[in-house]
């Protein structure tokens, strides 16, 4: 009898999660962002993989969610099951900005439309969770699409293979534009 090859279970992101990617936001080469959509049309906004923040052993300086002098979105307060009084955020609202260590600056935006109903705070006192899981606690935000709008909200985002394709052919390009 031969033994079977022990296969790891899926995690709970790869279990529950449909992946969607943003490539090149705002035309900036390579800083592509993810959007973990749950069947409850919940949305986690988290960078790619292929994001710069997470190449060549970068770190982060700071994070800050004030986004403009009157708007912070450390400020949004949600209630009810409706998550009423959050933040609405069209695709390319600025979520927060990123500076690493050295100097440069990324601008993290929403990638879909919704409420805010949440940013994670745990970044702004451990940014390191940002760089070692950014799928999971170091995530953004979260945010919960108009109902009428759950099934569109993907409309313009990449599956997990057009991304792979993507980042396949960047990789195949002379020079490296990443």
């Amino acid at each position: 009898m031969e033994i079977s090859e022990h296969k790891e279970a899926p995690s709970v992101i790869d279990r529950y999660y449909t992946r969607w990617y943003r490539t090149d936001l705002k035309g900036k080469a390579c800083e592509d962002q993810c959007v973990l959509q749950h069947s409850n049309r919940i949305c986690v906004i988290t960078l790619a993989e292929t994001h710069p923040i997470l190449q060549n052993g970068r770190s982060i300086k700071s994070i800050n969610y004030q986004i403009s002098a009157g708007c912070s979105r450390l400020s949004n307060k949600v209630s009810g099951k409706s998550k009423r009084g959050g933040q609405f955020l069209t695709e390319y609202a600025p979520l927060c900005r990123i500076t690493c260590t050295d100097g440069v600056e990324y601008t993290i935006f929403s990638c879909i439309r919704g409420r805010l109903v949440e940013v994670n705070e745990d970044i702004l006192k451990r940014p390191d969770l940002l760089l070692q899981k950014p799928s999971t606690e170091g995530y953004i935000a979260v945010i919960l699409p108009k109902f009428e709008e759950s099934k569109s909200v993907t409309e313009g985002l990449l599956s997990r293979a057009q991304y792979e394709e993507v980042v396949s052919k960047r990789a195949n390009q002379q020079p490296e534009p990443c």
